[in-house]
């Protein structure tokens, strides 16, 4: 098997069965060998079980309920270590990131170990609200000279990365709490000299449910996480 996508969810029983389909549809035509693994953290919308009786019997769905730990770090994590294919395909499960750049981030990855998406080179962007795209592009902006990254997106989750790049690795140093473990793994990714490649994306509307992210919360969380990797307040080992 060659692809694994890894889809974390959390009370998203409006879209999450629609975006399944079209995902599965689109790497059928392009006949990826792969397979979609839906990490739930015990939604109370029922995400899981809906997902679990849409896709019974079908081997390339796999639905995977967590009762007791929560967080989107982990729940990422929880998929890839129970994941089968070479590649891995991370992405939000309410269509604001759009599918039909899978197949571009699958086969990219054969030239390049990381392909992460950016709403800020050329072609990128954001359907959603002018003020948190130049909010996230200021912070972008604070945290790639804070920390030297060459990425320009270092919070866009969406991204395909060749699962050899984290062996050896302790990866639970980097997989724990919300959006911040993007920024260490593309802290650490660009520090072990990982070739990464951004690719353009424009953010769509979410579909369905209602947004996790508390930006008050969320903002602190991520200023902190940059200035404990800059004063080695937190560091891999």
């Amino acid at each position: 098997m060659n692809l694994s996508i890894i889809l974390p969810t959390y009370n998203e029983c409006d879209a999450i069965n629609a975006l399944i389909s079209e995902i599965y549809e689109m790497l059928e035509a392009h006949r990826f060998a792969f397979e979609i693994i839906v990490v739930d953290d015990n939604s109370p919308d029922g995400t899981f079980i809906k997902v679990s009786e849409k896709w019974k019997g079908n081997p390339r769905i796999r639905p995977i309920l967590r009762e007791k730990e929560k967080g989107l770090a982990t729940a990422i994590l929880h998929g890839i270590r129970k994941s089968e294919g070479d590649k891995v395909i991370i992405m939000d499960t309410d269509f604001n990131h759009p599918p039909k750049l899978i197949p571009l981030l699958v086969n990219i990855t054969d030239y390049f170990e990381i392909a992460s998406c950016s709403r800020y080179v050329i072609g990128g962007g954001m359907e959603t609200s002018r003020f948190r795209f130049f909010g996230s592009k200021i912070f972008n902006k604070f945290i790639h000279y804070t920390l030297k990254m060459q990425t320009t997106d270092n919070l866009s989750g969406y991204y395909c990365f060749r699962k050899e790049v984290l062996d050896g690795l302790p990866v639970e140093r980097i997989f724990f709490g919300y959006g911040d473990y993007y920024i260490r793994f593309l802290y650490v990714m660009q520090r072990l000299k990982h070739p990464i490649i951004e690719i353009p994306v424009v953010y769509k509307d979410r579909l369905g449910g209602l947004s996790k992210t508390n930006l008050k919360n969320e903002f602190f969380r991520y200023f902190n996480t940059v200035l404990r990797i800059k004063f080695g307040l937190w560091k891999l080992k």
